[in-house]
């Protein structure tokens, strides 16, 4: 009587492991430049956020908030929120121009930098993938957390 065994063998194993390994680094990297991307679209998208509330600011108040630094410590006029400095009526201190003022998605590492003199404001950011130009300096300094600013929104 003849016994018959099937099954894979030890060098088909190891094939087919060895390119499920190769198919699974070469996704991390892949998927290394999606979160990259999507990290910059969200720091593009609260810069814009930022800028919608402090034209609005500028509209009541007929200034920009001025200041230098990091953004939050700057615009938080009640800890979280960019609000009204009660300058003139239209510009009480109980609006709201900004709930929450947004940060980095990889925040503290990085953060967002705001510089005004109150006729004109810049407002930085590190972006992950490489931006043309180098660094920019917002008020002077170009240290965005970690890493060197390389995007920058002004006043229109």
């Amino acid at each position: 009587m003849k016994l018959k065994y099937s099954g894979f063998t030890l060098i088909e194993l190891l094939v087919v492991i060895s390119i499920i390994g190769v198919l699974i680094g070469l996704s991390v990297f892949g998927l290394q430049g999606a979160r990259e991307s999507a990290r910059d679209g969200t720091r593009k998208t609260d810069l814009e956020t930022i800028r919608s509330a402090i034209e609005i600011y500028k509209s009541d108040c007929n200034s920009y908030p001025s200041g230098s630094g990091n953004h939050s410590s700057v615009l938080a006029t009640s800890g979280t929120s960019l609000k009204g400095s009660g300058a003139t009526t239209s510009c009480s201190s109980s609006n709201t121009y900004l709930s929450k003022i947004p940060a980095d998605p990889v925040s503290p590492n990085r953060n967002y930098l705001y510089y005004s003199d109150g006729i004109t404001y810049e407002i930085c950011a590190a972006m992950e993938q490489s931006q043309s130009g180098g660094s920019v300096s917002c008020g002077g300094s170009t240290s965005c957390g970690s890493d060197p600013c390389n995007y920058k929104a002004v006043n229109p």
